[in-house]
């Protein structure tokens, strides 16, 4: 007779075992045609399997984050149902929910058209319309190899071999297709409604390029037909957005096949990165910090002894010479314990701040690389900061607020703060772990600042905390993070002299703002949709003349601009007036100046912004004035 208690604290008593689905029928009609799974003790399970002592229950709707990822997670599973309904000889590899949607990785020889996915998509529709009944069974390993067996699925029988002998395997069933899973699933595909499959992609099994060629059938899934035509807007959004054809369309950067993952900039593109910097570069020089720059390649013996070497070795580009392996640095932080050791320090000197913008490389995976946002040479707005333990409150405090100005100056307000902490595979003792875990979380309580914990996810020589910010799409961009360190100063011997005239090692805070500029222009380009604020953009002002007479003026205008530091340029080709606005507004410049007879003759232009709007007539004096102003404010309307 189990025992059930509910959220609310209410008990209810079953005769025997008993189903959530069971559960949510005895509360109400309404509860169990609403019910998708449960929690039972914390744990997730499907609808339908028997409970048989007594368990805490929460009931799962689509109204719960739970929820709507098994709805995903089911329609994945009903990707595989349709293309084996509608193909042959299709192998089923993985099919997992990721945020806002799903895929399925499939082995075929026959290469997908996004005329299939149309195909794909009205098979699922007919399936699902049919409200059947997602049956849940629980077999040894032994019974799913042959089930697997049986239907030629060599990926899902590679599965299995990695699965313990012990334990059952789930087997979930959409009448004639059978799929694996650990669930839960929908118990029924009156469930699943509202879905769009959106592309197809490549992708290798396991991510491995040495392995089969598969190919990825994308989807989303929502609880309602709003929120999913509200999804496909912000997607449709997205794509007008992309970095990648906005840096094509306006010039700002590209990448080629013969250096993949690393980035061409263009002079416009540049011009965004230097402004950026040298802002960056005055924030640092505000917050006293000492700007410092380190080589590109380092003997693999220094990172051997700082841990990286064991961590991050196939991740790393190395070259070789004299009878010496050196890798390219992956990071800057060993270092710039380096320069931290050249000299004696004292506490007095602490805590000295070192920054480097740092052009780092990784080898990342081929598959993995995006535009700006994942690339192999990277530069870092890094900082190390070299501190006593009592300091550590007060520079993770100064930090935090050094975030949120640099972010607000970009128009983000919304901050997400993550506080990651210890994983599986690290370094230093479990009290050095302690006491850095505890320095970031009173930091941050500190300042009364609400933050999310994500266990195990720390870097492997200290906790860290995550800065995100949310863009106009409502997506979220991981940027900012400051990490605690007592481990590398300690392996790389890095000292101070203490008030007792000993010596110390001193606590290490990795920190950055931005990440790496080039995945922060990537954010930015998107953010903006390349409409950026006159600070920033490689254009500020377009001076353009109305008439072949006026063409002298623009130039005159446009030397005077520049030479004032300004960042101008002249349209004086012979095309109507009305044509060149046009273009300047679609090339994104902020400003247009119009020269004709009559601003000519009192010295003047007629100036509108990017939006249309006529701002009237300035002289030279009073336009500098304007543009002084508007770039004090760097986009901000407050």
């Amino acid at each position: 007779m189990p025992t059930i208690t509910l959220p609310d604290g209410s008990k209810k008593v079953f005769e025997k075992s008993v189903t959530i689905l069971e559960i949510a029928q005895s509360i109400g009609s309404g509860l169990a045609k609403a019910t998708i799974a449960g929690k039972v003790n914390d744990v997730l399970l499907d609808a339908t399997i028997p409970i048989n002592r007594d368990s805490k229950v929460v009931i799962i709707t689509s109204k719960d984050k739970e929820g709507i990822e098994i709805i995903r997670h089911s329609f994945a599973h009903l990707i595989g149902h349709a293309v084996k309904q509608i193909y042959s000889d299709i192998k089923m590899a993985i099919g997992p929910v990721i945020e806002d949607g799903f895929y399925y990785d499939i082995f075929s020889e026959y290469r997908f058209t996004p005329e299939d996915l149309i195909k794909i998509e009205n098979r699922i529709n007919k399936l699902i319309k049919t409200n059947y009944d997602v049956e849940i069974s629980q077999v040894s390993k032994e019974e799913a190899i042959k089930t697997f067996k049986e239907r030629d699925e060599t990926f899902k029988l590679r599965i299995i071999e990695e699965i313990p002998e012990k334990g059952l395997i789930n087997l979930y069933k959409h009448e004639e297709y059978i799929d694996m899973c650990r669930g839960p699933h929908v118990p029924n595909t009156r469930h699943l409604r509202h879905f769009k499959l959106l592309k197809l992609s490549g992708s290798y099994w396991r991510g491995n390029s040495e392995n089969e060629s598969l190919q990825r059938i994308y989807g989303t899934a929502w609880a309602k037909e709003k929120e999913l035509k509200d999804y496909l807007t912000r997607i449709e959004e997205a794509e007008k957005r992309d970095h990648r054809k906005l840096g094509k369309k306006h010039s700002l950067f590209h990448i080629q096949e013969e250096s993949p993952g690393m980035i061409f900039w263009h002079p416009n593109g540049w011009t965004i990165y230097q402004v950026l910097e040298r802002y960056i570069r005055e924030i640092l020089k505000k917050n006293n910090y000492l700007e410092i720059k380190t080589p590109q390649a380092v003997d693999k013996s220094l990172w051997e002894k700082s841990g990286h070497w064991e961590k991050f070795r196939d991740d790393m580009f190395t070259t070789a010479s004299e009878n010496r392996t050196y890798a390219i640095k992956p990071m800057n932080c060993p270092c710039h314990i380096q320069v931290f050791n050249q000299g004696l320090k004292s506490y007095k000197d602490l805590p000295i701040r070192l920054a480097e913008f740092g052009s780092c490389h990784r080898n990342e995976p081929s598959g993995a690389l995006h535009g700006l946002m994942r690339v192999r040479n990277f530069t870092q707005d890094d900082a190390h900061i070299f501190c006593t333990e009592e300091q550590i409150q007060e520079e993770v405090s100064i930090f935090i607020d050094l975030v949120f100005e640099v972010y607000k100056t970009f128009g983000f307000d919304e901050i997400i703060i993550k506080l990651s902490t210890r994983p599986e595979q690290r370094v230093g003792s479990e009290e050095i772990w302690d006491k850095s875990e505890e320095a970031l979380t009173k930091a941050l309580d500190n300042k009364n600042l609400k933050w999310e914990l994500q266990p195990g996810e720390g870097a492997f020589y200290g906790p860290k905390i995550e800065f995100s910010l949310k863009d106009c799409l409502n997506r979220v961009w991981q940027c900012g993070t400051i990490q605690v360190d007592f481990s590398m100063p300690i392996r790389l011997n890095a000292t101070y002299v203490d008030i007792d005239n000993e010596k110390r090692n001193p606590v290490m805070l990795h920190r950055a703002i931005l990440g790496s500029f080039e995945r922060f222009i990537g954010i930015l380009i998107e953010q903006y949709e390349a409409k950026f604020p006159i600070w920033l953009a490689p254009y500020q002002i377009i001076i353009v003349s109305i008439t072949e007479r006026n063409i002298e003026k623009c130039l005159e205008f446009n030397e005077l601009i520049n030479n004032n530091g300004y960042r101008s340029k002249v349209d004086i080709r012979n095309e109507k007036i009305g044509y060149k606005i046009r273009e300047a507004t679609l090339g994104r410049v902020p400003l247009i100046a119009v020269i004709g007879d009559k601003e000519e003759e009192i010295d003047s232009v007629a100036l509108r912004a990017l939006n249309g709007k006529n701002l009237g007539i300035f002289n030279l004096t009073n336009l500098c004035k304007l543009m002084d102003e508007l770039i004090e404010k760097k986009g901000r309307t407050e």
